[in-house]
């Protein structure tokens, strides 16, 4: 995949909770890499930090919001411990980024693990099941063309269905 717009001219936000580091600095590796293997500069990505998930979306709409990025990815881990913590931080940080997509209409991407042990966490975070960070980056860069698909050039052309950039 490469960087939407010559030479990669997109901007990105990387927000990520600082709770449970030892998964999300993984998984920010896990983006930033995969944003720079898709030719985006490194000036052109803006690693910034919340205290845990549940602050990820204020912190993804202020990026959303400042106009200096074409999208967001926001990393965490909620990982489930003995109480209903989890289940308040994980459906709540969820809502709130989703929101934040909806209402600003920058791709806000969803990279917030949910496990049941930091076992799991790890296995997502560049383990056995990959690097969730890095499949981030290629649905960030997958929204930006799309979106760019569906904008108002698409619509006034009005040549029927257009198939472009299917899966895969």
């Amino acid at each position: 995949m490469t960087a939407p717009g010559a030479g990669g001219g997109a901007r990105f936000a990387v927000v990520a909770a600082a709770f449970n580091r030892v998964v999300t600095a993984r998984l920010v590796e896990g983006a930033t890499a995969g944003l720079r293997a898709a030719g985006v500069p490194e000036d052109r990505i803006t690693v910034a930090w919340t205290p845990g998930a549940f602050e990820l979306p204020l912190a993804a709409k202020r990026a959303a919001l400042s106009g200096r990025f074409d999208a967001v990815l926001c990393l965490g881990a909620v990982i489930r411990g003995e109480t209903a913590h989890f289940d308040y931080v994980a459906g709540e940080t969820a809502r709130g980024i989703q929101q934040v997509a909806l209402d600003t209409g920058v791709p806000v991407l969803f990279g917030v693990l949910t496990t049941d042990s930091l076992d799991q966490a790890m296995a997502r975070a560049g383990g056995s099941h990959g690097n969730k960070g890095w499949d981030c980056a290629e649905a960030a860069l997958r929204m930006i063309d799309a979106l760019g698909e569906l904008g108002p050039d698409a619509a006034a052309a009005g040549d029927g269905v257009r198939v472009k950039g299917g899966p895969g």
